[in-house]
């Protein structure tokens, strides 16, 4: 059994363990680092401000060889599994764009990035979204992240809400499969969506990579 083989049996063994009490668990994946040479994450415009972000520094702003499995229902995987990402702003602000460490492996090289509202610890109504993101960075490359810019969305401080990432159903960009990248430490709770619906993770394993930006008073 080759390294990263038993790797990723480990990671599965592990997540199988910690998510025993549910029956199921979100699938993770690893891979080898295909450059040792890191670009520098793009900055947001100049306009606006971080409400939220769980990102390292731009040349290691996530790990690039981690991260939650992200596929279509006609990716060819068997599978259906969608991720999304918390964030509670700490003020009222206004959100604008999302950045998040989105990486492709095969299929269709575009995602669906939407903001919702929170529903008991995960995604409930959409608020925004989704925006088609498309030429997404290959797994195992750093520090490259994809970018969705929404209309003014009004955000409520102290409140909980959710960027998802999913696919169409059918047709173009159904068939992707790719990564959410994880960062440096785990943040909590997390919600993944097999394809009927998004459902709660509380104490997952790692959260996933983004950032928020927007104006804020």
């Amino acid at each position: 059994m080759n390294t990263t083989l038993r790797f990723v049996c480990l990671m599965t063994l592990g997540n199988l363990l910690l998510f025993a009490q549910t029956g199921s668990h979100p699938r993770t994946t690893h891979t080898a680092e295909k450059s040792a040479i890191h670009l520098p994450a793009a900055e947001p415009p100049k306009a606006l401000k971080k409400i939220y972000s769980n990102l390292g520094s731009k040349t290691a702003a996530f790990n690039d060889t981690e991260g939650w499995v992200l596929s279509g229902p006609n990716s060819g995987t068997g599978f259906t599994e969608f991720m999304a990402m918390p964030f509670t702003p700490k003020a009222n602000s206004t959100l604008e764009q999302v950045q998040i460490a989105v990486q492709y492996v095969s299929g269709a090289n575009q995602v669906n990035v939407s903001v919702y509202g929170d529903a008991s610890g995960s995604p409930g109504t959409l608020l925004a979204g989704p925006v088609t993101v498309t030429n997404l960075p290959a797994f195992g490359t750093c520090c490259t992240l994809a970018v969705a810019s929404f209309s003014p969305l009004s955000l409520t401080g102290g409140t909980r809400y959710w960027v998802t990432v999913d696919t169409p159903s059918t047709g173009t960009g159904s068939d992707f499969d790719g990564v959410w990248d994880w960062p440096g430490k785990p943040l909590y709770p997390q919600a993944r969506n097999k394809g009927a619906g998004w459902t709660s993770l509380e104490g997952s394993p790692a959260e996933s990579a983004g950032a928020v930006f927007g104006t804020v008073p």
